[in-house]
């Protein structure tokens, strides 16, 4: 796979003023509301997010010839979706910083940080609706299903659950199932039969794997300032994801896994060696080489897409996805 990182590709350029457009229609969803809403907004959308998934749905849309002013409406219901289950995710983990930023909870009181995260998901179910497209209303609705399902599932049924199966899902509903909507959702708007759709479905689904694959490689190596939260953060919580999975498989008796899988809260845990350990295993990089082999799948996909600057950038940022280091 061509080595491609944020540094020397801007995956941005060909949908620059559709992304100015998105960003504008983003601020605008609290207006004539209470100022409150507004200043929580703007607080959440100033935290630092690269707006991955709104370029991945101008990107594709503009690949594939959908209207633009559907397409920012679209990118702009997805994104805040995105928001807004990020602020439930933060209430549900009293997690106080996201990408080192002061989250909404930490701000505010459970019960208006709720009522925040519910006025976005209606904002963003509005924005999808003015798309006038049933179908994609009803993709939209399913998706949001299953993330909330996916976060249940976690909080009664996953932690110190080291089960593969149990990952997949818990990664395809929590990530993957919003890249997948906005890849097949922008499809669904273009002039573009139902073979295409289901390519874009599934670049969009593989895409979203890889990027949550490394997002949990990133709670192992990356640095605790610039991520935001402590390192083996899932890990902490009695989450076992990829690498955790992959050292398992070497290390099955380690006593400290073994304090983790226990799903006891108060079991002793040296989490310093473990996380040592499972950096100095090979583990993190089986993890890297299954991301970077969801995005071959994903860029396999595109290659039936037209050739065009979008489709261009839209597989720069599939390689960007593995190569991140935030």
């Amino acid at each position: 796979m061509v080595s491609t990182s944020l540094a020397t590709v801007n995956f941005y350029a060909p949908i620059q003023d559709l992304m100015l457009q998105v960003e504008q229609r983003l601020r605008s969803q609290a207006d004539s509301h209470h100022p409150d809403l507004g200043a929580a907004l703007d607080h959440l959308l100033s935290s630092g997010g690269k707006r991955i998934r709104p370029a991945v749905t101008l990107l594709a849309g503009t690949m594939l010839g959908a209207d633009t002013d559907s397409l920012v409406t679209l990118a702009s219901a997805i994104e805040l979706l995105h928001t807004a289950t990020l602020v439930h995710d933060d209430l549900i983990d009293g997690a106080v910083l996201r990408r080192g930023i002061t989250t909404l909870n930490a701000r505010w009181s459970p019960a208006a940080t709720v009522l925040t995260g519910d006025f976005i998901f209606a904002r963003a179910a509005r924005l999808a609706a003015e798309t006038n497209s049933v179908t994609l209303m009803r993709m939209f609705a399913e998706t949001l299903a299953t993330i909330v399902n996916g976060e249940i599932t976690q909080l009664f049924a996953s932690r110190g659950n080291a089960s593969r199966e149990n990952y997949d899902q818990r990664i395809y509903a929590k990530t993957a199932s919003l890249f997948e909507l906005a890849a097949t959702s922008v499809a669904m708007l273009s002039p573009v039969g139902e073979p295409v759709v289901e390519k874009m479905r599934c670049f969009g689904y593989d895409l979203g794997m890889a990027f949550q694959i490394v997002d949990d490689i990133l709670d192992f190596t990356g640095e605790q300032a610039t991520v935001g939260k402590p390192l083996a953060s899932d890990l902490r919580q009695g989450l076992v994801t990829l690498p955790a999975i992959y050292y398992l498989e070497m290390r099955p008796s380690d006593p400290d896994m073994d304090a983790v899988l226990s799903g006891d809260p108060g079991a002793p845990v040296d989490m310093e060696r473990l996380v040592s350990a499972i950096r100095a295993s090979g583990a993190v990089e089986r993890a890297l080489q299954e991301a970077s082999d969801y995005i071959d799948q994903g860029l396999a996909c595109l290659a039936e897409m037209p050739d065009n600057p979008s489709r261009r950038s839209l597989e720069d940022l599939a390689r960007y996805s593995v190569e991140r280091r935030l």
